[in-house]
C-alpha cells in the first residue's frame, strides 16, 4: 500500500521548512472548551519528535469540527496541549496564510513548531474537489512558496479530498509521516487476506462516508453490515419506519436526509446482508426505555441499540473471521445509552477474528474497558480506516503517490 509514497526516511529535514497536514480533531467540552480527549494528539508523536530531532522547522496544518457545528474553534487550546505531549514549545498563530504568517515562517530557526489556525476556517477547504483544483487554492499557492516539504501525517483525513490533504503533493515534495506510514502498513497486512465471514459495523453519526463503504464493502463480498447509531436511524427510515421527529430532525441537522435515498437503493440491492436494529434505546426524560422497531414511531430521540440487537450482532460478530468496525451504536458519552457499544466491542475483542476499530468513542471504550490489546489493529481514523477496507482508494494517498 506504500507503493510509489514516499516516507521520512527519503527526505533529508536539517534546516527545511517542513509542512506538517495532522489530525488533532477531538471532542470538546461546549460548555468549558476543554479538550475532552488526547489519542489524537499523542498519535503524531513520533512524527514530531522525529522532526525536531531532524532540526526541521516545523508548521503544523489541521483543524478543529465542521464550520456551522458546535466544536468548530480555534486550535489555540490544542496548540498548549500538543505542547504538552511532545514536550516542546508549540507557538499558536492566529492565521493560516496571510502575510504575517509567511514572515513568522520565514523567521523559523531549527527545531521551531507553530501551530497555524484552524485550516477549516478557510472557506476553500471544506470542498472536495480534485487534486489538481486543490492546488490552485490560495491555501496551497501561498505556503507552497515558503515551505521546503509537505509531510502527510493525518491519516483520519485521508479520505477527503480537500486542499490541505491532496494540493501540496502535486506541486511540494511530499513525504508520508510516521502515522500515516504505520497506518497504510497494518491495513494492507489485514487486506491481504481476509477471513470470511467479513463484517462491517457501522455506527455514528458521519452516515454518508458509513453508507458509501458500505456499497463498495457489499460490492466486494462482505458478508454482513451490522448498523447503528445514526447509520442505523438512517437505514430504518429507508425501510419505511417513522423513526420519531428528534432522530429525524437530527439527521436534518446534520444535512444527510438525502442518505436515506442512498440507504434505499443499498436495501434494494442487498437488504439480505445488511441488519438493522431490532429493538431501540429511546431516551425517556434520561431514563432508558427499550422498544422493539415495531412500537415506532414514539416522539423521543433514539439513543442507542437494543438488548435484542445486541445479542443479534454477539452471535454474527462470532461466526466472523474478518470485523471492521467505526463509530458509536448509540449516544456513548451517555452512561444509560453506552450499552450497545461497549457490548459490541467486547464481543469484538472475544471473537477469534481479524478485528480493526476506529472513530473515537469505539477506541474510548476499548481503552475503557482495558482491551485494546485483544484487537488486532485500532486505527486512528474512523472514516478512512472503513474507506480503505471497504476497497476505496483515499484521495490523500493517491496524491501521495503523484508526490
Amino acid at each position: 500500500m506504500l507503493t510509489g509514497i514516499k516516507t521520512m526516511n527519503d527526505f533529508d529535514f536539517y534546516g527545511k521548512t517542513a509542512l506538517v497536514r495532522i489530525d488533532i480533531n477531538t471532542p470538546i467540552d461546549l460548555k468549558t472548551g476543554e479538550l475532552l480527549d488526547d489519542r489524537r494528539f499523542k498519535s503524531h508523536e513520533k512524527t514530531l519528535k522525529e522532526l525536531v530531532g531532524k532540526n526541521a522547522k516545523i508548521v503544523l496544518l489541521a483543524h478543529q469540527g465542521r464550520p456551522g457545528d458546535a466544536d468548530f474553534t480555534t486550535m489555540e487550546k490544542h496548540a498548549k496541549r500538543l505542547g504538552e505531549i511532545i514536550n516542546h514549545d508549540i507557538e499558536y498563530v492566529d492565521s493560516i496564510f496571510s502575510s504575517y504568517v509567511v514572515e513568522k515562517i520565514k523567521n523559523m530557526k531549527n527545531s521551531d513548531i507553530i501551530l497555524l489556525e484552524n485550516v477549516r476556517f478557510y472557506s476553500e477547504e471544506v470542498l472536495n474537489r480534485p487534486p489538481d483544483a486543490q492546488a490552485k487554492t490560495f491555501l496551497v499557492q501561498k505556503l507552497s512558496d515558503i515551505v521546503d516539504v509537505y509531510v502527510d501525517d493525518a491519516f483520519a483525513t485521508a479520505h477527503r479530498s480537500q486542499p490541505s490533504m491532496v494540493g501540496f503533493p502535486l506541486i511540494v515534495k511530499s513525504v508520508a509521516g510516521r502515522l500515516m506510514e504505520k497506518e497504510l502498513k497494518s491495513i494492507d497486512k489485514i487486506m491481504k487476506n481476509p477471513k470470511k465471514p467479513i463484517a462491517f459495523v457501522l455506527g455514528g453519526t458521519k452516515a454518508d462516508d458509513s453508507l458509501k463503504a458500505s456499497r463498495l464493502a457489499l460490492e466486494n463480498g462482505t458478508d454482513y453490515i451490522l448498523t447503528g447509531g445514526v447509520v442505523g436511524n438512517i437505514f430504518l427510515a429507508a425501510k419505511g419506519y417513522r423513526i420519531g421527529e428528534p432522530s429525524i430532525e437530527f439527521i436534518r441537522g446534520k444535512r444527510m436526509v438525502d442518505q436515506i435515498d442512498v440507504a434505499k437503493d443499498l436495501l434494494n440491492e442487498y437488504g439480505d446482508r445488511i441488519i438493522l436494529p431490532l429493538d431501540l434505546a429511546l431516551d425517556n426524560h434520561g431514563e432508558r426505555m427499550e422498544i422493539p422497531i415495531s412500537e415506532l414511531p414514539k416522539n423521543l430521540r433514539i439513543s442507542d441499540i437494543g438488548k435484542e440487537t445486541v445479542d443479534r450482532f454477539k452471535e454474527i460478530i462470532k461466526k466472523c473471521g474478518t470485523i471492521f468496525a467505526k463509530g458509536a451504536l448509540g449516544i456513548f458519552e451517555e452512561k444509560n445509552f453506552s450499552h450497545g457499544t461497549v457490548e459490541v466491542v467486547k464481543a469484538i475483542a472475544d471473537s477469534d477474528a481479524f478485528s480493526v476499530i476506529g472513530g473515537g468513542h469505539l477506541v474510548a471504550s476499548a481503552r475503557e474497558l482495558d482491551i485494546e490489546d485483544k484487537i488486532t489493529h485500532i486505527s486512528s481514523g474512523g472514516g478512512a480506516s472503513i474507506s480503505l477496507l471497504a476497497g476505496y482508494k483515499l484521495p490523500a494517498v493517491e496524491a501521495l503517490r503523484q508526490g
